[in-house]
C-alpha cells in the first residue's frame, strides 16, 4: 500500500508538474526576446527599432477598418490571446487546482493579496501628487513565466509543493491585475459597445449551458467581443479573460461512461492487421468512435488551453517583450536615470514591496490559523519565493503602457521594472540556494 501512495502523487501531480516544466523554455524565449529588445535599442540600429513598432497596419472588411501601429496590434490584439489564456488557467484552478477549495486556496489568496498591497502603497509613497502617481499598479503583478523558470533553474532543490503555491499565487497575483486594469486603467466609457460585448458574452454564456462543445462558435464571437471592447473604453484584453470564463469546462461523459464506451469499442475491434494504413471500414469506424469518446471526455477549456499555450508562450510573450522591452538609454537623456520618485516607486515596489507583502500577508494568515504552509516548506523558501515573485515583467510593462503615455514616463517606468526583476531574481535564487545548503550542513551534522 505504501509503494502506491507516492505512485498516486506522481500521477495527480503530472499535469502541474507538466504545466510548470513547460514554462522553462517560455521563459528562455522571454529572455531573449528582452535581451534582444534591449540590445537592438541601444545599438546603431536603434531608429529601426522604434520604426518597426509604429508602422501603420490596417485590417477591414468593406468601409469598416481599424488602423493602428504595429506595437498597437500586438499590446492591444495579440495580447488578447494571452489573457485569454490566463482566464481558461484561472477558472482551471478554481474549479480542479490549487485554487478549487478553501483550504487550498487561502494561503497563495492571501500571499498575493500581500504581494499586491505593499507594492503599490511603496509606489504611491514616493509618487504621491506629483506625475506618476496613475503608475501606482505597474508593482503590483508578478510574471510567472520568469517566476518560474528561475524556479526551474534550481530543479530538485525547490519542492514541488513551494512550485505549486508559486504557480497558484502568480494566478492570483493575475486575476488581480486584470481587475485592476478593468476598474482603474479605463478609458471613458462607450455605452453602447459595452452592452454589445455584455449581449456577446451573454450568447457565449448561453451556448455553454445548451452544451455547445465546438470551440468554433466562442472563437467567432470572441472576435466580436474584442471589437465590441475595443469600442468601449474598457481595454480590449479584458475581452480574452472575460470570454474565457464562459468556456465549457465539464466533461460530457464521466469515467464510467468512457471506460464502458472504449472498452465495449476496444472488443469489437476487428483482427484484420495492417501494415501502412487502416484499410477496413469497421476499423475506421471503430477509431472515428474512439475519437468521439476521446473527445467527450476532453473539455473545451482543456483543447484551447492545451492548443494555445505554445502560441502564447513561445510567440505573443516573446514577441510582446521585443516590442516593449527595449529602452534606448541614451534618448531620454539624465531624465531616465534611476534617481526619480517613477523608477525609485516602481523598483522598490518590486524588490521590497512584494516580498515583505508576501511574507507579512502569509505568516498573518498562518498565525491566526486560517491557512497553512504547504507541505515540506519553510518560512525561508517562502521568503525566497516571494523575492521571485518580485519580477514583474510582463504584466508590468503591460500596465506601464496603460498607465503611461508621456515616453519620458514610460522609460522611467521600464527601467524600475527590469532593474527590480533583475535583482529579485537573484535574491530569490540566493534564499532559496542559502536554504538549500543551510538543511544539507544540518542533515550531516
Amino acid at each position: 500500500m505504501r509503494e502506491d501512495i507516492p505512485r498516486l502523487q506522481r500521477y495527480f501531480l503530472k499535469p502541474i508538474s507538466k504545466f510548470i516544466s513547460g514554462k522553462m523554455f517560455g521563459s528562455i524565449l522571454l529572455l531573449l526576446a528582452t535581451i534582444c529588445a534591449l540590445v537592438w535599442a541601444n545599438s546603431p540600429y536603434v531608429s529601426s527599432y522604434y520604426h518597426l513598432w509604429n508602422i501603420d497596419i490596417v485590417f477591414g472588411i468593406g468601409n469598416y477598418q481599424l488602423t493602428d501601429t504595429l506595437g498597437h496590434w500586438i499590446n492591444d490584439g495579440l495580447m488578447v490571446i494571452f489573457f485569454f489564456v490566463i482566464g481558461l488557467e484561472i477558472k482551471r484552478e478554481f474549479l480542479v487546482g490549487e485554487l478549487s477549495t478553501a483550504q487550498k486556496a487561502i494561503m497563495p489568496i492571501v500571499a498575493a493579496l500581500g504581494g499586491m498591497v505593499a507594492p503599490a502603497l511603496i509606489y504611491i509613497v514616493f509618487n504621491t501628487g506629483g506625475i506618476g502617481a496613475d503608475g501606482w499598479g505597474i508593482p503590483m503583478a508578478t510574471d510567472i513565466a520568469f517566476a518560474l523558470g528561475c524556479v526551474m533553474a534550481l530543479g530538485r532543490l525547490v519542492p514541488l509543493s513551494l512550485k505549486v503555491f508559486l504557480l497558484a499565487l502568480a494566478i492570483v497575483d493575475d486575476l488581480g491585475a486584470i481587475l485592476i486594469i478593468a476598474f482603474f486603467y479605463t478609458e471613458e466609457l462607450s455605452l453602447i459597445s459595452l452592452f454589445a460585448g455584455i449581449i456577446i458574452l451573454s450568447v457565449s454564456w448561453l451556448l455553454n449551458r445548451i452544451g455547445v462543445r465546438h470551440t468554433y462558435p466562442y472563437a467567432i464571437l470572441g472576435i466580436l467581443l474584442w471589437l465590441a471592447f475595443l469600442q468601449s473604453g474598457i481595454h480590449a484584453t479584458i475581452a480574452g479573460v472575460l470570454l474565457a470564463l464562459t468556456i465549457p469546462a465539464k466533461s460530457h461523459y464521466d469515467k464510467n461512461r468512457f471506460k464502458d464506451e472504449t472498452s465495449s469499442l476496444l472488443m469489437s475491434f476487428p483482427e484484420k492487421d495492417f501494415n501502412i494504413m487502416l484499410v477496413d471500414e469497421t476499423q475506421k469506424q471503430i477509431v472515428n468512435q474512439l475519437k468521439c469518446a476521446v473527445d467527450n471526455i476532453q473539455t473545451p477549456l482543456q483543447k484551447l488551453e492545451d492548443a494555445l499555450y505554445p502560441f502564447v508562450s513561445y510567440f505573443v510573450i516573446p514577441l510582446f517583450a521585443l516590442a516593449n522591452a527595449g529602452i534606448s538609454f541614451s534618448t531620454g537623456g539624465a531624465g531616465v536615470g534611476f534617481f526619480n520618485s517613477i523608477t525609485i516607486g516602481v523598483a522598490m515596489g518590486l524588490f521590497l514591496g512584494k516580498p515583505l507583502g508576501i511574507t507579512l500577508f502569509s505568516w498573518i494568515a498562518v498565525k491566526a490559523g486560517i491557512a497553512m504552509l504547504p507541505e515540506e516548506v519553510r518560512w525561508s523558501q517562502i521568503w525566497g519565493i516571494a523575492y521571485l515573485a518580485g519580477i514583474g515583467f510582463t504584466m508590468s510593462l503591460f500596465i506601464t503602457n496603460l498607465a503611461f503615455g508621456d515616453p519620458l514616463l514610460l522609460y522611467q517606468a521600464k527601467i524600475g521594472i527590469l532593474v527590480a526583476s533583475l535583482f529579485s531574481a537573484i535574491m530569490g535564487i540566493i534564499i532559496l540556494l542559502q536554504d538549500h545548503f543551510i538543511q544539507k550542513n544540518k542533515k550531516s551534522a
